[in-house]
């Protein structure tokens, strides 16, 4: 399968590791301070998959141990996006003890939670793989991991909705609530913004749909709709302007989502790859100590 992921810059990246290596270290590692004195010893490890299923975020984790000592050498031996066997070895690392002790955690966290995201991620691709409707998250994610958990949904070849409010126009039933309608949503937000964002609008019947057509908003979103009545509108929006993207939403799962993509729809958007995803098990093994370990790269 195709992979299009793209890894945020270290610029992004590096603050949020720092944040969490922190918390987690916080007055010091009393263990491995205790037990070594800093870069006096070398070691190797092996990260070993415990359950199958999609990995993701390894060259992230690397960075975690590169944070706490740059001489740190961390070969992902399993590509991103990549199946892996329970038992199979994904990665390998050598370099200064207290690095890899005391970086262990907060690594092997993020790369579980990242790869449990990828890999029910891929369940729900693989379920519409053969039709044209595109699997896409929402802004439902973990405070401070966002930008994280949005690359694992990449990885496991789906596609990124905003990243943030301030990324498009959504126009919610709260917003259409407030504001008295869709056509004055739309009317008022349009005056306001560059002219460069898309105004998306969230729908719930064939009435709002054709509001929506009326005062030509980009993206309709059909929500919580039944198969057939998104049937209609989908028929109702290609023949009105066959350039307005349409994305269904609501009680997607693995059990509904090919029926929904049948309907026609160009995006199907949930929340549940990662509201609703297991981390996927790993587990570091130390190897042989060394002052000058002979590591492998292969």
């Amino acid at each position: 399968m195709s992979n299009f992921s793209v890894l945020p810059p270290w610029l992004v990246i590096d603050p949020l590791l720092q944040g969490w290596l922190q918390e987690d270290i916080g007055r010091g590692d009393r263990t491995t301070q205790s037990l070594l004195s800093e870069n006096a010893r070398e070691g190797q490890a092996e990260w070993i998959a415990k359950a199958p299923g999609i990995i993701a975020g390894l060259p992230i984790a690397g960075r975690v141990f590169q944070l706490l000592n740059e001489k740190v050498s961390f070969v992902a031996i399993a590509s991103e996006g990549e199946y892996c066997q329970q038992g199979q070895v994904v990665a390998r690392i050598q370099g200064s003890l207290d690095a890899l002790l005391t970086g262990e955690r907060v690594a092997l966290n993020l790369a579980m939670r990242l790869s449990g995201i990828a890999s029910l991620t891929r369940e729900y691709v693989d379920r519409i793989a053969d039709l044209s409707a595109k699997f896409v998250d929402t802004r439902k994610t973990t405070p401070g991991l966002r930008i994280l958990e949005k690359y694992a949904i990449q990885v496991g070849g789906g596609v990124n909705h905003r990243m943030g409010l301030d990324d498009a126009v959504m126009i919610k039933d709260n917003h259409i609530a407030v504001a008295g309608g869709i056509g004055a949503a739309i009317t008022q937000i349009r005056a306001r913004i560059p002219y460069t964002l898309t105004i998306e609008v969230e729908t719930e019947n064939l009435q709002q749909v054709q509001e929506a057509l009326q005062h030509k908003a980009d993206i309709i979103m059909l929500d919580n709709m039944s198969a057939e009545m998104m049937r209609e509108a989908v028929q109702m929006i290609r023949l009105a302007d066959s350039s307005v993207k349409i994305e269904a939403s609501g009680n997607v799962t693995l059990s509904t989502i090919r029926a929904v993509a049948e309907t026609g729809v160009d995006y199907i958007s949930s929340s549940a790859t990662i509201t609703q995803s297991k981390w996927l098990d790993l587990s570091m093994k130390m190897g042989k100590l060394s002052h000058s370990p002979n590591f492998s790269q292969a």
